[in-house]
């Protein structure tokens, strides 16, 4: 990698932080290119040259945060032994990442980011093929042990962490789920929902 393109690299991370200490402190409402220019110390021209606009810089962040998340779920997934194990770690990996960052959760669970995430689902997906596809082949090599149904990869992602993502979403909102009870209680629930 050039120098230039580690100065670029550098200062695209250091818009990111950045803007998500500004979210963690104000919320979308707290998100404006002066308030993120003023924070990062970096440039309005240089922030319009690597994010395009205000909302390139949340996707941008979110991307980050999720490219975050699927890392975490990617390594507690592998490193099951078999198939229950598996889907009770990512259910539980899910669950801590959510604690261990509220704030990039927030934002990964926001209007904001699910606008964005409605209107460019392919585009992200793409862009996150090469965290998702070890998750894919594992789901696979247990359907065909006949550990997990023969359900789409699709559907198993979705019975996985659709329960997830609902008790995450209603922690952040509504305060209302304790995260621990959520540990306890939906691994097992959850690999009810996809087991053979």
């Amino acid at each position: 990698m050039s120098p230039k393109q580690q100065r670029g690299e550098a200062t695209v991370e250091q818009v990111l932080d950045a803007t998500l200490r500004l979210y963690a402190s104000w919320g979308e409402s707290g998100l404006s290119l002066g308030a993120i220019t003023k924070a990062s110390g970096v440039s309005s021209g240089s922030i319009y040259h690597h994010f395009g606009s205000l909302d390139g810089v949340v996707t941008a962040l979110a991307q980050r945060s999720l490219e975050q998340l699927l890392t975490t779920l990617a390594e507690a997934l592998l490193r099951a032994v078999d198939a229950r194990s598996g889907i009770q770690a990512v259910v539980r990996a899910y669950l801590d990442f959510a604690q261990a960052h509220p704030d990039a959760a927030r934002l990964m669970h926001s209007v904001t980011a699910d606008r964005e995430g409605m209107a460019h689902a392919r585009q992200i997906r793409d862009s996150q093929e090469a965290r998702l596809a070890p998750i894919a082949l594992w789901i696979e090599a247990h359907q065909e042990t006949g550990e997990l149904a023969d359900l789409s990869v699709p559907m198993i992602e979705s019975l996985v962490l659709g329960p997830v993502v609902g008790a995450v979403r209603r922690w952040l909102t509504v305060g209302d789920i304790d995260l621990e009870e959520a540990g306890a209680a939906l691994p097992e629930h959850i690999w009810r929902s996809v087991r053979s």
